[in-house]
């Protein structure tokens, strides 16, 4: 069952270690002008981006300290946790992205003190979903920025040169994973002249890859399922071992890999293994965008560069992140329209998207994933 109650405050606190802002001052004057919304935030909220308190101000919210938004918000929105024992406020509604199927021990001071929590990236991959979609915004401009950070590290020129004093071949991009993420990434590659390949399990992905100038690598015997929302799901042991092998003989060319495969709540699948990674040209790279969930190269460390036999490899979850100003005019866009929508529909019970997202209620899971798995039987 779905929240009864509307809020009428709203607090907006900063995230610590992250330079994206959830709403911006444009969208903080729709939900204080359309929405007749109380708005409060935290000071210095803007700040990573250059925006002075005075425009939240300008645009209707109160500037207040951390714990007075606590103690009068009955709605709390942020990037992702950023909440102590201490701040918590029993039956307030929380509102982020909380990446919850795989940080699910990260939820029980939510139910300690009986939280309502809605995670954005457990929104549906639907038509009606798509304006409050933060994982496709946050995918899409990882997937952009990966291909950036690897011309960044890659010694060399990503399309062919031809000058008086010779002729340098395009680097050759091998991507792994054609979702989002992926798809941005070959479509930035390829407009920067790279020789792009592509690998996922989903067949479907392939017109998209396609599409994009890219060649599709192909594993038979692949698993898909119309229940999996977009997503690729778990393969069976046999065909994660033809496609490790598959991937290990299109790596010994690549120059430049770039991995994006996850699977919800689990383990991202093991695409790259340490072999793979010693057979590769000296000075090659490797960006691993699953490494939060731990990564699709087997060397791979979240939030760490290392260098293995000349290779490097880059783990990063939170790409997007190093390009706030562009995440934060997304995400504000997203919180938003979510916002409104909530607003509009949470008065009816079992709404498709609310339902969707929602983790917990007043301390009581009513999220699917929770009921059958974290309940104690």
């Amino acid at each position: 069952m779905i929240e009864q109650s509307q809020p009428k405050t709203i607090g907006i606190l900063k995230t610590p270690n992250d330079p994206r802002v959830c709403l911006l001052p444009k969208e903080v004057k729709r939900l204080t002008g359309e929405l007749k919304l109380n708005i409060l935030f935290e000071p210095g909220l803007g700040s990573s981006l250059q925006i002075d308190d005075a425009e939240y101000v300008q645009a209707g919210a109160s500037c207040l300290p951390r714990e007075t938004i606590f103690k009068n918000s009955d709605t709390i929105v942020s990037i992702n946790h950023t909440f102590s024992e201490v701040e918590m406020k029993g039956g307030c509604c929380f509102i982020g992205i909380f990446n919850p199927l795989f940080h699910d021990s990260k939820l029980a001071i939510y139910q300690k003190h009986g939280a309502t929590v809605y995670s954005l990236d457990l929104l549906p991959r639907t038509t009606l979903a798509q304006s409050m979609d933060v994982l496709s915004s946050m995918q899409s401009l990882a997937g952009y920025r990966a291909v950036i950070k690897a011309s960044e590290i890659y010694n060399g020129v990503f399309p062919m040169f031809t000058t008086a004093a010779g002729t340098l071949t395009p680097v050759k991009i091998l991507v792994l994973g054609a979702g989002v993420a992926g798809l941005q990434a070959i479509a930035t590659a390829r407009r920067l002249g790279a020789i792009v390949e592509a690998f996922d399990v989903r067949k479907s992905a392939g017109e998209e890859v396609r599409s994009l100038g890219a060649t599709f690598i192909e594993v038979e015997g692949y698993t898909e399922s119309s229940n999996a929302g977009g997503y690729a799901v778990e393969q069976s042991e046999e065909y994660q071992r033809k496609q490790k092998e598959l991937i290990h003989n299109h790596i010994l060319t690549a120059n430049i890999v770039i991995s994006t495969a996850n699977i919800p709540g689990r383990k991202a699948p093991l695409l790259i293994e340490t072999r793979s990674v010693e057979a590769m040209l000296p000075g090659s790279v490797i960006i691993d965008l699953a490494a939060e969930q731990g990564g699709n190269c087997e060397l791979s460390k979240n939030k760490e560069t290392i260098n293995h036999n000349g290779v490097t490899i880059l783990g990063n979850s939170s790409l997007a992140a190093e390009i706030p100003l562009a995440a934060s005019k997304l995400l504000s866009n997203n919180y938003f329209s979510f916002l409104k929508y909530k607003q509009k529909a949470e008065n009816q019970n079992d709404d498709p998207l609310l339902t969707a997202s929602q983790i917990m209620e007043e301390g009581k899971w009513t999220h699917q994933y929770f009921t059958k798995q974290l309940q104690p039987a």
